[in-house]
């Protein structure tokens, strides 16, 4: 059950209400933004009062903008003058009608359409003293008062209304046909034949919490012995809008101690499982965008169309999978004269397409409550707004 949100500005002029606060690029397109704010004329003073939806990208913390610094740039900025009215006049859905009930007569709808080709929302998880908004790309929707659409002098807090909102991507349908695969045939000092080295994965796109098997084969015709495999997932991430940065962060690293001896083979399925509730404490990881304290997860793939700009993006997340073969030349020396093996793999991490229907529902009716509660709890795959009218 997914209850309606609500922020009231600090005069209690403007209260702004949304129906989800998640909102998915389809490729293709995006869900629009609709809501409705409920407008009291006799707070305003004469003045106006506008709606406006937000891309922008923080990248510093946001007390030092006082001393004349600002670490946020707007990506995207749409207005609309929703009193007095001038001219939208949104075709309304079952989300506005049922905004709309809740606000009452002095309730003005609007409707916002996303464009294709902005980033997805990003969230770099802050340390552990760190305070103030995280860093990342973000959306918000903003209702205030002023005089004129864009105004220049910064707004008095008590005059808008906000809520952040997140632009996410959903896996494909299918998860892809073959995943890839990579191979590696590597020679040692002293020894006239190599190791072979092949890893693989089942699929292009695997979901956020999934177990993933990593086939690996070795043929071993050297003299050495393969001690044991380590596998690493690694995230990238490319600060693209600001500067140049890329840093990588090791998300998941685990050892298996499977030994192949000296002229022998093996082959056998690794399973991993990369999670951000084992990386709680690495400061500057990419988040999928997070809604204040709300659990997460690791940052989905950045999805690329042909033609995009890279620089609006922002942020583009990747991973790769890195097996390793640690290599023992034996003997007294052992580990001393260890090398290894090593091939990498494209990782694509994304959430899955939720299934069922999406039904708005309106009600004053307890007893129609619980019953919803009782469905939604025994579908797995049905999904539900519900919208409160009751007291």
């Amino acid at each position: 059950v997914v209850r309606v949100y609500k922020k009231t500005s600090g005069n209690g002029a403007l209260t702004l209400y949304l129906g989800k606060r998640d909102y998915v690029d389809h490729v293709q397109q995006v869900d629009p933004v609709e809501g409705v704010v409920k407008i009291d004329p006799s707070e305003l003073g004469g003045k106006k009062v506008f709606v406006q939806l937000c891309c922008a990208f923080r990248y510093g913390r946001e007390d030092l903008d006082v001393i004349g610094l600002s670490f946020r740039k707007d990506i995207w900025i749409k207005h609309i003058q929703l009193y007095p009215e001038a001219g939208h006049k949104p075709t309304l859905t079952p989300m506005h009608e049922c905004l709309l009930k809740k606000a009452g007569e002095q309730g003005h709808a609007f409707t916002f359409d996303i464009e294709t080709n902005l980033p997805c929302s990003v969230t770099l998880q802050p340390g552990p003293d760190d305070t103030g908004k995280a860093c990342g790309v973000d959306f918000e929707v903003k209702t205030y008062i002023a005089d004129v659409e864009d105004p220049e002098e910064k707004l008095d807090k008590k005059d808008t209304a906000r809520l952040i909102i997140r632009k996410i991507q959903f896996a494909p349908d299918a998860t892809g046909g073959p995943g890839p695969k990579a191979d590696i045939c590597k020679s040692f000092m002293m020894s006239d034949k190599p190791v072979h080295l092949e890893a693989s994965l089942d699929k292009e796109i695997y979901y956020h919490g999934d177990p993933i098997k990593v086939h690996v084969k070795v043929n071993n015709e050297t003299s050495k012995t393969v001690t044991k495999i380590k596998v690493t997932v690694d995230q990238t991430t490319d600060v693209v809008l600001y500067s140049a940065d890329k840093y990588t962060k090791t998300v998941l690293s685990q050892e298996f101690g499977e030994t192949i001896n000296a002229n022998s083979t093996f082959e056998g399925s690794l399973a991993i499982t990369p999670l951000l509730v084992e990386n709680k404490e690495k400061r500057g990881l990419a988040l999928d965008g997070r809604l204040k304290d709300e659990d997460t997860n690791l940052a989905s793939n950045t999805i690329i169309r042909p033609g995009m700009d890279k620089e609006v993006l922002g942020i583009l997340v990747s991973y790769k999978i890195k097996v390793n073969l640690m290599v023992s030349s034996g003997g007294l020396l052992g580990g001393l004269t260890a090398s290894d093996v090593q091939v990498e793999l494209p990782l694509i991490l994304m959430n899955p397409k939720p299934q069922g229907k999406l039904t708005l529902v309106s009600t004053t009716s307890k007893k129609l409550v619980a019953e919803i509660i009782k469905k939604k709890s025994a579908t797995s795959n049905l999904i539900l707004d519900f919208f409160w009218n009751g007291s």
